[in-house]
């Protein structure tokens, strides 16, 4: 039996309620007990069960809605339904309200146990299967993260270890990098892959809304409040949520976030309950989380809280020996979408181009750019250079090597490179008044690298 199988049993029955209980806690089931749906319901919103096994005919909400509710809060839950009146109207009802069994009463404990044993190995074969299925129909073991540059092959090796661990993982990059690509992949190479991945973008939700997206709110909690409503972090239970933009947070919000991440629990807003969580967070942020820190913006602890497992994504123009392989890859995929599909190759030119632009959007403006070329192109099966979005058309190509006088007496290179870096770093500081995030990108760095160049180069 799968260990630590937590069970609801809504029996209004007190003598079968009671001693079905015991005897499943003594086959080392965790239950809890309850005589009506309305009980039920509210157990059902505090916590995330294995199994619901309920009667049919209650007081009040039925069987019926229990088991709705159940599903609908969490589609891998087992229900079993029971009833005296063990109808074939009954049981076609059950089913198709997602029961996984149908057992009538009067029955024999071990008939019970028989049933559990064959529903929890249906649903165990269910998630092997459907694992098994997305695995073999991924292409990359990455899906939708492509690269065959160093920089991404270190970043496949990291996310493998990552995707094994339960650590809280901040990703940092800029637009367009990948970063929800990256924490999908976590989730779906983890423990956690059957359970849900729930992703929310901080900064497409407006900060008075914010709090109740992430921890849910009663009925009544504040205007518009018309019924209860679960909050992301509920709804990601034993999954995975990813929590995009995250420095946008305003700093009152990040001392609740802190709160929920620190104790694994919550009140929904209005609400004096408290709610038990098991939820891995990824956070993602294109900011530069250590300056908002040091300007008062973000607060510090939360930022340590997250940042246990950093993941740095490198931009597109850092890795351009990948943009022919990106291309290839969108061309085959988007081509595919299209009616009729049809073979796409790209020109010599047209790749120079795409090889030769800076691309600040990184792989999605990569991605949109191999889109629009092959809306535009109509059914020629050639992606030229007039296809391409006008910056791309007009961007020059790679710049040739600046013609240099060499001293009779010769030059010592390193030392020359490095005075070349440690000006153009100077100037690039100056111009930006000391964002170091600012200059990387006027640079063309990550913001590590730069750190770590003026630590190298100073005098």
């Amino acid at each position: 039996m799968e260990q630590d199988i937590h069970l609801l049993i809504v029996e209004d029955e007190a003598a079968l309620r009671e001693t079905t209980a015991e005897r499943l806690v003594d086959h080392k089931y965790q239950v809890v007990a309850v005589a009506s749906g309305e009980e039920a319901v509210e157990r059902l919103s505090e916590f995330a069960f294995d199994v619901v096994l309920t009667d049919l005919r209650l007081p009040g909400i039925d069987g019926r809605e229990v088991l709705g509710a159940a599903i609908e809060r969490y589609p891998e839950i087992v229900g079993i339904v029971m009833t005296g009146f063990g109808t074939v109207k009954d049981a076609v009802e059950a089913i198709k309200r997602g029961a996984a069994e149908f057992i009538t009463k009067p029955f024999q404990f071990d008939q019970l146990l028989h049933v559990l044993a064959s529903a929890l190995e249906q649903r165990r074969l269910r998630s092997e299967n459907a694992y098994l299925r997305s695995q073999l129909e991924d292409r990359y073991r990455f899906e939708g993260l492509v690269g065959r540059s160093r920089q991404m092959r270190e970043l496949f090796e990291l996310l493998e270890t990552v995707a094994a661990s339960t650590s809280t993982v901040l990703v940092s990059g800029e637009t367009g990098t990948g970063k929800e690509l990256a924490a999908r992949a976590i989730h779906h190479n983890s423990r956690r892959r059957t359970h849900r991945f729930v992703a929310l973008n901080c900064s497409a939700v407006p900060e008075t809304l914010l709090e109740a997206e992430l921890f849910g709110h009663v009925r009544g909690a504040f205007t518009g409040a018309v019924a209860n409503r679960a909050g992301r972090f509920e709804i990601a239970d034993r999954g995975t949520l990813f929590l995009d933009e995250v420095g946008t947070m305003s700093v009152a919000l990040q001392a609740k976030l802190l709160r929920v991440l620190q104790e694994r629990e919550l009140e929904r807003i209005g609400d004096t309950r408290t709610i038990k969580i098991d939820v891995r967070v990824i956070a993602a942020t294109n900011a530069d989380l250590p300056q908002l820190v040091q300007d008062g913006l973000f607060r510090e602890d939360l930022y340590y809280r997250l940042n246990v497992i950093p993941i740095d994504l490198p931009p597109l123009r850092e890795r351009r020996e990948d943009i022919p392989l990106l291309v290839r890859h969108f061309v085959n995929r988007l081509s595919q979408q299209q009616t009729p599909a049809r073979e796409v190759t790209v020109t010599q030119e047209a790749m120079r181009r795409m090889m030769a632009y800076g691309w600040p959007g990184n792989v999605r403006q990569l991605e949109n750019a191999i889109e629009r070329a092959l809306a535009l192109g109509g059914e020629r099966t050639q992606i030229d250079v007039g296809d391409l979005p006008p910056e791309l058309q007009n961007s020059a190509a790679p710049e040739q090597p600046v013609a240099v006088i060499l001293p009779d007496g010769g030059v010592d290179l390193p030392a020359y490179i490095a005075n070349v870096e440690r000006g153009l770093i100077s100037q690039a500081l100056n111009e930006t008044d000391g964002n170091k995030q600012r200059a990387a990108q006027l640079l063309g760095l990550k913001r590590t690298t730069l750190v770590e160049k003026v630590r190298r180069l100073r005098p």
